[in-house]
């Protein structure tokens, strides 16, 4: 008698379950949304239009086809405003804090899920910072939603520049984007006023530089010390902001559309704070699609590194990049190691920031040719767009309100892998793994 085959059950993997996490968040958003309660007119939207929505706000990516402010009623508004927040601080680290409300233990398991979802090197200390994690992003938003409550209230009633004000906190320091001024005008109106790009340039760099980073960031006085994560993060962070803005301030200082016509102090501010927001944020005080060309190519290239691991942006991130200019230097000098901050990296690390880049880059010219034969526009605007979906930006050019319905399938597609991670999903998707027996001969080709 032949016995019957015994079926291989999927292992449960933190990839998968992340992956699986940010997909029942996205599917429950899109059903919220797509309600008549969530929409101001009391009309249900589309639902491949509702779906787009919640995939950018989970994915924390801000490309939007409605009018955030015009469009959704309070009810969908606050909808959205939830997912910012799950979606940025990550549905594991609020079950966690659940859990700990309700005095329950924090399982194996789980801590390796919050080991994957935070990019946190070890499970030593991951529930502690998740307490500090939550607690300094609730302390961050707070403090800015307070200042833009007082900003605002000059201009609207007291209760909606509260709501106002807490709204563009979360999505900005989430690096979500969306807001509810109407027009599609981001902070445009706000280009010259100094408060409101400063608190909003606090609330991108919190955000963009992870988790990890500000819990050092915030305990450095006691400790004096960084690890090499840190140093690695911010100096880069720095270097990239530095240079953006330079080189916006250069490229737009005669173009009368955008920065030609202000004033010094001003053009400063704008030039730094569109630099800024490329590490993933997605909120603008310079009309997008007025910049030249040579800006835009530049902001393709800061969207594509995007922000840090473990933060609530997307990217290749900016380890990734500073391992690959780490190698480069290596390679011209004749080093064998990479060399941060004196500290030797591992050939794995290097390897898989390499593979990183490579399949971004693959998967990212796959989608910008994909959507290239779905849209009729020019190509330059398609390959903004798609990078901005990638990295979780959040920036357009114009194109995304007049997406196709297979333009908008392409687009979700790449705000979910953004977000989840190439490698990530890469991990989610693969057969159960098998640990190799053997190694094959060592082989030598030409290179250069």
């Amino acid at each position: 008698m032949r016995t019957p085959a015994k079926s291989k059950l999927i292992k449960v993997t933190p990839p998968r379950v992340l992956a699986g996490g940010f997909a029942l968040i996205i599917i429950i958003g899109s059903f919220l949304l797509n309600l008549p309660a969530a929409s101001a007119d009391g009309q249900s939207m589309r639902y491949i239009d509702a779906l787009f929505t919640a995939t950018s706000a989970t994915c924390v990516t801000g490309l939007i086809i409605v009018d955030t402010g015009v469009h959704f009623s309070l009810f969908g508004q606050i909808v959205l405003l939830l997912m910012v927040q799950l979606g940025g601080l990550g549905f594991m680290t609020m079950a966690t804090w659940f859990t700990l409300a309700l005095k329950r233990r924090v399982s194996l398991r789980d801590r390796l899920l919050l080991k994957e979802s935070m990019n946190h090197a070890n499970i030593d200390g991951i529930v502690r910072l998740i307490i500090r994690v939550f607690l300094y992003s609730i302390t961050i938003e707070g403090i800015a939603a307070f200042y833009f409550m007082l900003r605002w209230a000059e201009e609207m009633p007291l209760g909606k520049a509260a709501y106002f004000g807490l709204f563009h906190s979360v999505s900005i320091f989430n690096n979500a984007g969306f807001e509810l001024f109407g027009g599609f005008r981001s902070l445009t109106p706000y280009v010259n006023d100094l408060g409101i790009n400063l608190v909003s340039m606090m609330l991108i760099f919190f955000g963009g530089i992870g988790f990890v980073v500000i819990s050092e960031l915030i305990e450095f006085p006691k400790t004096r010390k960084l690890s090499l994560h840190s140093k690695v993060v911010l100096s880069t962070n720095g270097i990239l902001v530095l240079a953006g803005g330079v080189l916006i301030l250069i490229f737009e200082f005669t173009n009368a559309k955008t920065l030609g016509s202000m004033p010094w102090d001003t053009k400063l501010v704008a030039s730094f704070f569109q630099s800024m927001t490329l590490r993933s944020a997605g909120v603008n005080t310079l009309d997008i699609a007025e910049l030249r060309t040579a800006t835009q190519f530049l902001m393709i290239v800061m969207m594509f590194i995007g922000a840090a691991p473990g933060s609530t942006g997307g990217g290749i991130r900016l380890t990734t990049f500073a391992i690959l200019v780490g190698a480069f230097i290596a390679m011209l000098r004749g080093k064998e190691d990479v060399v941060l901050f004196r500290h030797r990296l591992p050939a794995k690390d290097i390897y898989k920031a390499v593979t990183f880049t490579l399949t971004a880059v693959v998967f990212l010219s796959f989608a910008t040719m994909l959507l290239s034969t779905l849209q009729d526009q020019d190509f330059l605007k398609i390959l903004f767009e798609t990078t901005s979906a990638f990295g979780t930006v959040g920036l357009s050019m114009g194109l995304t309100a007049d997406l196709t319905f297979a333009g908008k399938i392409v687009m979700i597609c790449v705000m979910f892998i953004g977000r989840v991670g190439l490698v990530t999903l890469a991990f989610a998707l693969q057969p159960n793994p098998k640990k190799e027996l053997y190694r094959y001969p060592e082989g030598k080709i030409i290179i250069g």
